[in-house]
């Protein structure tokens, strides 16, 4: 068993295989690395956001490229060069639990989302990239600004499928959250509500995207069922990490459009 403290010990990715936070020799790196690095899995990853972090790593290896995956915990120091961020939902203790490490690497994530470092944050992460979170007790959880939003905690709860108009095409998920996000002027959406509740339940919008960062409260987990945004995504992690374009290959995505275009069908009229 290993002596590390609980807060240090990756958490099992199902479906992951064993060492996948080692750096593969040369002769087996394919097209090239990517480093994908997955914020506070433990604390922050609930309602399977984990399958998104293991949805990226399988679809990299298709495409032909190497992923490695890091798992960021609090206190541990931040890798040295990341490609691509995932960050997933929590309860407001995972985010309080977390607060005081994303104070400390703060600055770094600034500086790689201004620098066009491609982020997916679901959620409590998503709430956490913008300027704060008040809780319905009136705690105020100051956020890291990336992003130009600012959520309030409700007594209710914002729950159910959702089927989103963005630049990806119909994107689908399930929410579940809370906190109801305000834009701040000027701030895209992620997505434009077709059916569910979104940022708000009233003004039609959901998530947040600012240069290559997207925020969404989409669960599922959102990238399964989506494999145009996760391309997307691996696209920008792939020209970063290897300075080229992105080399794709074609990916068989039938069941994955089936899921979602029955999720479409049974949720617009």
């Amino acid at each position: 068993m290993s002596n590390l403290p609980l807060q240090d010990v990756d958490v099992h990715i199902p479906g992951e295989p064993e060492g996948s936070a080692r750096v593969p020799s040369a002769d087996r790196a394919g097209k090239g690395v990517i480093n994908v690095v997955h914020l506070y899995p433990r604390e922050m990853s609930i309602y399977g956001d984990l399958g998104n972090t293991r949805c990226l790593a399988a679809r990299i290896r298709r495409h032909g490229y190497s992923p490695v995956v890091h798992q960021h915990h609090p206190g541990a120091e931040f890798p040295a060069e990341p490609h691509l961020l995932v960050g997933g939902g929590g309860q407001d203790s995972g985010q309080v639990r977390v607060e005081a490490d994303l104070e400390h690497i703060g600055d770094r994530l600034r500086e790689l989302a201004e620098g066009g470092t491609p982020m997916l944050m679901i959620c409590g992460m998503y709430q956490l990239f913008g300027n704060a979170f008040i809780t319905v007790e009136g705690q105020r959880l100051p956020g890291l600004g990336i992003l130009d939003v600012t959520t309030q905690g409700n007594a209710k709860r914002m729950i159910g499928p959702v089927v989103l108009d963005t630049e990806f095409g119909e994107v689908v998920g399930y929410e579940n959250h809370s906190g109801s996000t305000t834009l701040g002027a000027g701030q895209a959406p992620f997505g434009t509500v077709r059916a569910g509740f979104g940022n708000n339940g009233t003004d039609r919008t959901e998530g947040a995207r600012m240069n290559n960062v997207v925020g969404s409260y989409l669960h599922g987990p959102i990238l399964p069922a989506n494999p145009a945004l996760a391309d997307a995504l691996i696209a920008l992690a792939a020209e970063k990490a290897t300075g080229r374009p992105f080399e794709p290959v074609s990916q068989d995505d039938a069941v994955a459009d089936q899921a979602r275009m029955r999720q479409v069908r049974r949720l617009v009229k």
